[in-house]
């Protein structure tokens, strides 16, 4: 357990450049106010050729007034989503992965002559105990019960002439710094390696360097956009937003069990993406590389561009996001690398905003893992989050197929399916606003049920607890941000 360079490091990077931007009140320029004085009435025959010239003078000014006001609007920096110039900024997620335009953002902004920053992040300190009841043999190994899951984010973009828009990202998280190389413990979680064994029971950490891309998006119409992405790392083109950045599940610390099988591809070393969108509708297309990263979580690893992928994405309407997926990917593991998958997945993200500081965000998804010559693997996840002003109610149920290779178990049959359901519940409390920074303090429980042949490792009925503090910027939709944003936006049209 490593909390004190975290607390020296990671408290550093949120801290220092964030509460530079706290001193920030919105640099954007005011809305201009309509004058509502009265004009005297007085009937034209009656004005002298002063009043006609001062009036002729008066009609000029506010006409240069005018004029001057949209020179300025057109060297102001756009504040737009990161990769088109005509859609809101809300509907920003990871990679280039949409979510509804009413899902509130958690954020630092802000704004120069030339560039739109946005900075986001979220450190969780927690106390963690997997299978409190000890009725498993698997538990002994989890007595590791106080870790960090952290990461800070950094998106730039400005305009390009008239049409284009230049995009940067860079995502940080210091996991393996907090936690060691194998990460958090977690019932039944898998993927990746840890002294070249798999990893079972436990979360893998991010790499420090989980994210750095660039894109250019041009604009033929205000209905279509053409989007080039390059990342290394970077997210390519299959599932819905990862769990990090879906606001349905920002103040679970967990991440999901079906996490390898529906967004584990976020951290990528090697994309390319090329996106079209048309009104409601984007197609995507990317190629990049298909294994996993490997256990050194400081390097850049390998690019082979040997994988495919593609998404269709819409948004209906300002409170839903859907997508379809599907990804060719070649030699995810180092340990299997002849194995190649298939991936497909589904899914829809609904959020409402009920007020200034309320809201509901919820999401359903689904992937499947096709290991070639081998059954499909199923998960399911739903998941919702309620914010009410200070307090936050939210909830995770998952249904995930693991065979005995990931859960590191001999089988009775080859082809044995263990089928996993997990619910988790749990509430958190803002106590302290500081900095334009929330500080939240919650808990959770699990609950697992598992094929009786999983009873002698994880026990019939396994049950997990978890309290944390959280870190994380405010919503900008109570600093009323979003709607001066959206208004902008409007006014780009």
């Amino acid at each position: 357990m490593k909390i004190i360079p975290l607390l020296f490091v990671l408290v550093f990077i949120l801290i220092n450049p964030f509460t530079l931007l706290a001193q920030h009140e919105h640099h954007q320029m005011p809305m201009q106010k309509k004058d509502t004085t009265k004009a005297v009435n007085k009937p034209v025959a009656k004005k002298s050729g002063m009043e006609m010239g001062d009036t002729m003078k008066m009609g000029r000014h506010d006409h240069e007034m005018k004029m001057g006001e949209h020179a300025m609007m057109d060297t102001m920096p756009v504040m737009t989503h990161s990769y088109s110039l005509n859609l809101p900024m809300s509907r920003n997620s990871s990679g280039t992965a949409w979510q509804p335009d009413a899902t509130p953002m958690y954020g630092y902004m802000k704004m120069t002559k030339k560039w739109s920053l946005m900075f986001h992040s979220s450190i969780f300190f927690r106390y963690n105990y997997q299978d409190i009841t000890n009725k498993g043999v698997r538990s002994d190994s989890l007595t590791d019960r106080f870790d960090a899951p952290n990461w800070v984010m950094l998106m730039a973009s400005r305009k390009v002439n008239k049409r284009g828009l230049f995009s940067f990202s860079l995502m940080l998280s210091g996991d393996e710094l907090v936690m060691g190389g194998n990460g958090y413990p977690l019932l039944f979680q898998s993927g990746e390696t840890y002294n070249n064994k798999p990893l079972v029971d436990r979360q893998h950490p991010h790499d420090f360097i989980s994210g750095l891309s660039v894109a250019y998006t041009h604009m033929f119409s205000k209905d279509i956009d053409l989007t080039a992405y390059l990342g290394y790392p970077g997210e390519p083109a299959i599932g819905p937003p990862a769990f990090m950045h879906r606001i349905s599940s920002i103040n679970n610390p967990d991440a999901p069990l079906g996490h390898h099988w529906q967004d584990a591809t976020h951290i990528t070393f090697g994309v390319a993406t090329l996106g079209f969108r048309y009104k409601i509708v984007k197609f995507e297309f990317s190629n990049f590389t298909g294994r996993e990263p490997d256990e050194n979580r400081y390097n850049f690893d390998k690019p082979r561009f040997n994988s495919w992928a593609y998404r269709f994405s819409v948004n209906p309407s300002d409170n839903f996001a859907v997508q379809f997926s599907q990804a060719f990917i070649k030699s995810p593991e180092a340990l299997e690398p002849e194995e190649n998958i298939t991936r497909t997945t589904a899914s829809v993200l609904h959020s409402i905003i009920l007020g200034e500081k309320t809201h509901l965000t919820s999401a359903a998804i689904w992937g499947i893992n096709q290991i070639w010559k081998s059954r499909p693997e199923h998960s399911v996840l739903l998941e919702s989050n309620l914010q009410k002003n200070k307090t936050a109610f939210y909830g995770r149920y998952e249904l995930t197929q693991k065979n005995d290779d990931e859960l590191k178990i001999v089988p009775d049959d080859r082809d044995d399916l263990f089928l996993i359901n997990k619910l988790t519940l749990g509430t958190s409390y803002n106590f302290l606003h500081l900095f334009k920074t929330n500080f939240r303090i919650g808990m959770q429980g699990s609950a697992s049920l598992t094929s009786s042949k999983l009873y002698a490792l994880y026990g019939k009925f396994p049950l997990s607890a978890e309290i944390y503090l959280h870190l994380l910027p405010i919503n900008m939709n109570a600093l009323g941000v979003m709607k001066h944003s959206a208004s902008q936006n409007h006014s780009n049209h």
